[in-house]
């Protein structure tokens, strides 16, 4: 409440200022450069939506205020039509952040927006309505702008089909440990194996904790136990990177923080410029209302062009700012990429790290046979239970090698998904970089040019006092 009075104060501050300042009406000023450099390698996909609640501001209670109706238009070829419009709630945002998750292991998948219950009691109702749906919007254009995601079908759906999302809900993480700990004591006992379809997703769903502990237990000894792994990440450009990319998180992080500073900068500067302004206004005032020579008068009429020269550049500081915070705004979303990478990289480590559990479970079910059958030897005629016993670990093997295949077949697409992102990463983070660059120095280099013009004015205007001329 205290900064959103203390900006109704400096808007009515500035309105006072250019009322008193200026006689005449300026245009608005106009940037000589107006917005973004449009990126060259193709033409950027258009998303948008329009957040609309059927009930009204005031009845509007926190079960609804999630349930929202989105007209969406966009110029992408992949979908039916140019226009479309579903209703959707936030749990179904989840619910399509979680089955892209699941589906594009690998991929550098942008982040849904967080389901805040403080802000959504703290805030009024329809300015977080607007926050809500301003944060979906801006997802789903990130979605759209992915090669590969905005072809999905889970996509698709998300924005085309009216009713209930019928994308198979993910079940939720209590469920998930239920059932995990169900099949826990059979597991135990030796009487199941991990299903091949199983492996392609990481094991810190719950579903099976008997592989979560393995798999921590493989962790542990690739970390602690000083045996190599037989299967490690070997792709040296890969780490090479990905050492590449954790540099560039912290000069992200650097220059983020910068970038802040510089914007706090120029908004103090044209705050101050107002304030100065005010301040010549007050004083042309009182000289014209005391003024008993023409001398005063003439003084005065150089303060008001001073006062105006000083709003002038108040207003002109304020749009420098609004669109330095425009192009600047690319290294905060490059920040928040980073995450998606983290993710996309934890995805490769937890594939390698089921294939490293399957093949040491491998070997460790192999010498379990080996043994049993040398202890089976020694016994004339054999020994029936531990033929038995024999023949369940073969099938147990047979299971647990098509897992691995399964695993390694899994692990290698998610490998080819990080080749592919990260090539794609440089190529545009170049051309996105580039085109802030650009766009920051063109609109740093227009407006310098019009402070410039509007002081050099003033200067031409008061030249008389810097001759010493009375």
């Amino acid at each position: 409440m205290m900064g959103h009075d203390q900006d109704s104060t400096d808007e009515d501050s500035h309105s006072q200022m250019e009322n008193l300042a200026l006689n005449d009406n300026f245009p608005p000023l106009q940037s000589s450069f107006n917005g973004a450099f449009q990126n060259p390698l193709s033409p950027p996909p258009e998303i948008s939506t329009t957040a609309i609640d059927d009930s009204s501001a005031e009845t509007l209670t926190q079960s609804n205020q999630n349930n929202i109706q989105n007209p969406n238009s966009t110029n992408l070829p992949e979908f039916e039509s140019t226009e479309f419009s579903v209703k959707r709630r936030f749990r179904e945002v989840v619910t399509l952040s979680e089955r892209l998750s699941e589906t594009f292991r690998g991929y550098f998948i942008p982040l849904r927006p967080d389901k805040s219950i403080m802000e959504s009691q703290m805030m009024q109702t329809n300015d977080f309505v607007e926050q809500r749906r301003v944060a979906i919007e801006k997802y789903l254009k990130k979605l759209a702008a992915h090669p590969v995601i905005r072809k999905s079908d889970e996509f698709k759906v998300f924005l085309q089909v009216e009713g209930r999302l019928p994308l198979v809900k993910t079940t939720d993480v209590a469920s998930r440990m239920l059932d995990g700990v169900v099949k826990l004591p059979g597991q135990l006992m030796g009487e199941s194996t991990v299903a091949p379809e199983e492996v392609v997703q990481p094991a810190r769903s719950g579903r099976d904790l008997f592989r979560l502990f393995k798999e921590l237990r493989q962790a542990v000894s690739n970390d602690w136990g000083g045996v190599k792994p037989t299967i490690v990440e070997e792709d040296k450009e890969f780490l090479e990177k990905k050492e590449k990319l954790n540099d560039l998180e912290l000069q992200l992080s650097n220059v983020s923080q910068q970038a802040e500073m510089l914007v706090k900068a120029q908004q103090d500067i044209g705050e101050t410029m107002g304030e100065l302004g005010l301040v010549f206004v007050k004083m042309t005032k009182f000289e014209f209302e005391e003024a008993l020579y023409e001398c005063q008068r003439t003084r005065a009429a150089d303060m008001k062009n001073m006062a105006t020269a000083a709003v002038k550049a108040s207003r002109l500081y304020r749009e420098l700012n609004s669109q330095t915070v425009k192009h600047l705004d690319k290294l905060h979303d490059y920040l928040g990429m980073m995450l998606s990478v983290d993710n996309a990289f934890t995805d490769r480590s937890n594939a390698l790290l089921t294939v490293q559990t399957l093949v040491s479970e491998l070997s460790s079910l192999e010498s379990r046979v080996e043994k049993l059958e040398v202890a089976s030897s020694k016994i004339f005629g054999g020994d029936k239970s531990r033929m038995r016993k024999i023949e369940e670990l073969k099938e147990a093997i047979k299971a647990t090698e098509d897992a691995r295949c399964c695993a390694v077949k899994e692990y290698e697409r998610i490998k080819e998904n990080n080749r592919s992102e990260l090539a794609r990463l440089d190529k545009e983070r170049q051309a996105d970089f580039l085109s802030m660059l650009k766009g920051f120095v063109v609109n740093q280099a227009g407006f310098a040019e019009k402070m410039a013009s509007v002081w050099e004015k003033v200067a031409e205007e008061t030249k008389e006092y810097g001759n010493g001329v009375s």
